[in-house]
Parts: structure tokens; C-alpha cells; sequence
């Protein structure tokens, strides 16, 4: 489903997941469950691996000062009513209303994907070029809520079948970096969380998540999808 939200204030109801809150407020997305989640990913403000239940993406300015963005965050959480100590903290200056979210039931596990993109800074991984010491705005980030549950391992999976997903779908977009002039990988400032709930399909845990197993192949098609619609809509 492309473009969920209309206006500057939502919510996106899932047909597969009651119990999840997806809200476009001002300035940011919140995902919200009471059950909790264990997370691992890469995002500002409380990333890792970790024990969550709020997700905050937070929209700023393209020419955000980026010094201090954990610091930006932790304020703004703070302000927003959120527990700073079960929360996850992204940001991107990508238009929050564009967002794409997709879901699926399979074997053992449901999935919903919440994707922003921006791709402003797009960048290609694994060649010479400019560097930056501090965060930079624009970003794919990518949030996958999971009901079911994972080894530690599986979970990093996970993420790097969302990875190569994203890089796959700007692929197809001919998306390029500006500055190498070659296809695209991401951008300079990409953030990734996978979240999982196992409260729900208790007879199993999954072991894996690649390409070649139920769920892995879920995640990168839902992220392929949801990558290309935050793009192109």
C-alpha cells in the first residue's frame, strides 16, 4: 500500500495486526505496540540490540545541522510523550506522508514493512568517495515488525536480505550516485530496524531468514516493493 496517510495527521490501520499502531503526527511517524518488541538495527536513538515499544521517524530539513542528531532526538522524544528507554529513534528528511507500508502472513510469521525514502544522497557502497564525519539527511529508513520469533542470528538475516532488497529496487529505479555516476546501493545515511513480537506463533522460532527461506524471501519482497513506492510516489 503506497501513501497511507492523507494530511498532516493519520493513522494507518493493519488488516493483519490489530494491535499495531502506525500514526503520522506532526514532524514524525510513530509505530506503537503495547506487547514490546525485541529490536536490533542500526537507528540514531536506540539502536542495537535492544527492547522497544515506541519507534519514532522523525522528518527534518535537508539542511538539518547534523552535528548532534542522538541529542536532537533524545529532546524531541522527550517532548513527543515517549519513554526514552523503550524507544527507537530515526530520522530522514524524506516526506513522511510518502511513506509505504506493506504486510503479509506466511508460514510461522506475519510481516509488516513501514518504509521512507529519500534519495537526494543516494550513494553506492564499495567504491572510492567523498566522506563525511557526521550524519547527513535524506535516507532510506526501513522499520520491519515482525510477529514471531527469531534467533539473534536470523534477525541479522533479516536485515541483510531488506539490504540487498533496497539495493535490488534502486537498481531498478536506476537510481545513481551523483558523484561515482553508477547505480545506486543506498544513500549516505541509511537506518534499518527489525522488531519482533513473540508473543505470536509460539510453536517455533525461526532459525534463518535469507533469501531462500519463507520469511527472508517475505522481507525482501515487501522491502523491494515498499522501496519503490516511498521512491516513486
Amino acid at each position: 500500500m503506497a501513501q497511507p496517510f492523507e494530511g498532516t495527521t493519520a493513522s494507518y490501520h493493519s488488516t493483519i495486526w490489530p494491535g499495531l499502531s502506525i500514526q503520522l503526527k506532526e514532524q514524525h511517524i510513530v509505530v506503537h505496540s503495547q506487547s514490546g518488541f525485541i529490536t536490533l538495527g542500526s537507528a540514531l536513538w536506540g539502536g542495537g540490540l535492544g527492547n522497544s515499544s515506541h519507534f519514532v521517524n522523525l522528518h527534518v530539513s535537508k539542511d538539518f545541522d547534523c552535528s548532534m542528531p542522538e541529542k536532537t532526538l533524545e529532546s524531541l522524544i522527550l517532548k513527543f510523550g515517549y519513554p526514552l528507554n523503550k524507544t527507537v529513534g530515526l530520522m530522514t528528511a524524506a516526506h513522511l506522508h510518502r511513506t509505504s507500508v506493506q504486510e503479509e502472513i506466511g508460514d510461522q510469521y506475519g510481516l509488516v514493512v513501514c518504509t521512507t525514502s529519500g534519495v537526494g544522497n543516494a550513494a553506492r557502497a564499495g567504491v572510492q568517495r567523498t566522506v563525511y564525519s557526521s550524519y547527513r539527511p535524506g535516507t532510506i529508513n526501513i522499520l520491519m515488525f515482525i510477529q514471531g520469533s527469531m534467533t539473534a542470528s536470523a534477525m541479522i538475516e533479516g536485515i541483510m536480505a531488506a539490504t540487498e532488497a533496497k539495493a535490488a529496487a534502486l537498481q531498478d529505479m536506476s537510481i545513481m550516485d551523483p558523484e561515482t555516476e553508477l547505480i545506486a546501493t543506498g544513500t549516505t545515511s541509511d537506518a534499518i530496524v527489525i522488531a519482533c513480537d513473540s508473543r505470536y506463533f509460539q510453536g517455533g522460532v525461526h532459525q534463518h531468514a535469507g533469501t531462500a527461506t519463507d520469511i527472508g524471501n517475505a522481507i525482501g519482497r515487501l522491502v523491494h516493493r515498499s522501496v519503490i513506492e516511498s521512491v516513486t510516489s
